[in-house]
């Protein structure tokens, strides 16, 4: 995978079971290649408010939206190279803009503000990283991780295909050296599998989805970790349960909904 720094495409995302990724893999084995990556431990740290605005937001589907999270590719030492992304959302397009800098200058930059010296080609998006972390004051709120298996097109490698399996997420240890544990998110072996492109996807790919009867879905990674529970870490839940601490969890989840929803 070269290393971007600015993406513009659609993104097309679909849930599949072991069953499922077997007959994709083998309707797909001619069309596509492995990428340099292979098959990587994805680590990732989600940056929020203090009351998962960014969350709560994207999970309402709003035409425009916007997230901050810190990447690896493995687990990374002090001078691993690793990127930190701004993804936004406009109407159906996705716009991913991203550094890439050691691990440890990372930290003293969403931590203490000291600004990592890049190429004058990244300094433009280090402004809008300082711009969104300055509007939103983002704090880590979790750690999700994941199996990949990244593809590019043979006849054309701007479309990508990737496979994500046990993805897992913690709340506690926020930093990426910690190494790859979690919770899974789902009960059974999942895939979640993300067509990308810059615009429509080729059609022997659209007649492997109509083949495999796949329908794209909404899924997000971060907000369903969020829906999952994640939630009641907002202040507003902790201030909710000390006031009334004999509250039950279900009456707990309603006022918490009404209240963020408010």
């Amino acid at each position: 995978m070269p290393d971007i720094s600015s993406f513009r495409r659609y993104e097309y995302k679909y849930l599949m079971d072991e069953e499922k990724y077997a007959l994709v893999r083998k309707l797909t084995k001619d069309r596509l290649t492995l990428d340099n990556y292979g098959l990587t431990t994805i680590c990732n740290i989600y940056y929020d408010t203090d009351d998962f605005r960014l969350v709560r937001n994207s999970i309402e589907s709003p035409l425009y939206k916007e997230k901050l999270r810190l990447r690896s590719y493995g687990i990374p030492g002090d001078d691993s190279k690793c990127f930190i992304e701004i993804k936004k959302k406009f109407d159906g397009v996705v716009y991913k803009r991203r550094i890439s800098v050691k691990y440890r200058s990372a930290l003293d930059y969403l931590r203490y503000g000291v600004r990592p010296v890049l190429c004058e080609k990244n300094t433009q998006i280090l402004h809008e990283i300082d711009y969104f972390r300055e509007h939103y004051k983002p704090v880590p709120k979790v750690y999700i991780a994941y199996e990949r298996e990244a593809f590019y097109g043979n006849e054309d490698n701007a479309f990508r295909v990737t496979f994500d399996t046990d993805i897992r997420s913690r709340i506690d240890m926020l930093d990426l050296s910690a190494g790859s544990s979690g919770k899974c998110i789902f009960p059974e072996k999942m895939y979640l599998m993300e067509a990308k492109a810059a615009g429509a996807m080729p059609l022997w790919f659209v007649k492997i989805l109509n083949e495999a009867q796949l329908r794209k879905t909404t899924f997000s990674k971060y907000g369903t970790v969020y829906r999952n529970g994640l939630w009641r870490s907002a202040p507003i839940f902790e201030k909710m349960t000390a006031d009334d601490p004999e509250q039950s969890s279900a009456g707990r989840y309603i006022i918490m909904n009404n209240a963020l929803k408010g």
